[in-house]
């Protein structure tokens, strides 16, 4: 199972650096960042049908860093939500796939997000009113480290806790970089862990890339009473040489001759 995940982790990263050349914007760094965590949950963690998108009990996932959709979008691609030539698009007009996820136009997307903290407040809400109707869905969000700078993040955080909300599983894709630079330097986080855990929630560490690690803490997570955050440790650009801890490519899309390095490392990773 492991590497079948590898190699679908290897062609979500290709395809993430074929769609941003081709739109000539996006955020790449944060995208390679959060695959190994994306590409567990769509293809061994979570309950879902793409031929049935709507199934009423079906696990549900809120990238709440939005502007990290390539990542999102290439998992549902290859899981069979839409076709995969429709990647090509990304951020053209007309298309299903914007810039921010939109969950009027792609099928698969659960929430529009991009405003940072509100799709885990959303998380929040959805984990809620499956407790209420007992549905033994499961939801699971993912969170940028420069996101949780957001007031909003806390205040949801606070309320998970409070209605025992054990079915809501977050992840937080913690690279240390956003787009001005080290997180450290413009707003410090930690100490993260003491923090989730004095808001009430079970918290587990890992490393972001290594699949076996987020498999078996998804795994941790489902008998806990508490909401449970998953600090991922990743590398942001990772499996770019020249992308790889560089806050300048978050927002940057590569040429096509950086594109073509970049495959070719990918694909001999």
């Amino acid at each position: 199972m492991e590497s079948y995940l590898k190699e679908k982790t290897k062609a979500i990263r290709r395809l993430i650096i074929e769609m941003i050349t081709e739109a000539g914007s996006g955020h790449p760094g944060g995208c390679l960042s959060s695959v190994e965590i994306i590409t567990s949950l769509y293809f061994h963690i979570m309950q879902h049908r793409p031929d049935e998108p709507a199934w009423p009990d079906r696990d549900r996932f809120i990238l709440s860093k939005g502007h990290c959709c390539p990542t999102l979008y290439s998992a549902l691609a290859l899981s069979g939500y839409f076709d995969v030539s429709h990647l090509k698009t990304l951020r053209k007009l007309g298309s299903i796939l914007q810039g921010h996820p939109d969950m009027l136009t792609t099928p698969g997307i659960e929430v529009s997000t991009g405003s940072l903290g509100q799709g885990f407040s959303v998380a929040c809400g959805m984990a809620l009113s499956a407790k209420i109707d007992k549905n033994c869905c499961r939801i699971y969000t993912l969170l940028g480290d420069g996101e949780i700078q957001e007031g909003q993040v806390w205040e949801a955080a606070m309320s998970a806790a409070h209605y025992k909300l054990g079915n809501l599983t977050a992840f937080l894709d913690y690279n240390k970089l956003q787009i001005d630079g080290r997180v450290e330097n413009i707003m410090g986080i930690e100490p993260v862990k003491l923090k989730w855990e004095a808001f009430g929630w079970d918290v587990k560490e890992i490393n972001g890339h290594r699949i076996e690690e987020i498999i078996n803490a998804c795994e941790e997570t489902k008998v806990s009473p508490k909401p449970s955050m998953i600090i991922a440790h990743t590398i942001k650009g990772k499996g770019v040489s020249f992308m790889e801890g560089k806050a300048e490519w978050h927002g940057v899309a590569p040429t096509k001759e950086e594109a073509k390095q970049a495959i070719t490392e990918i694909e001999n990773g």
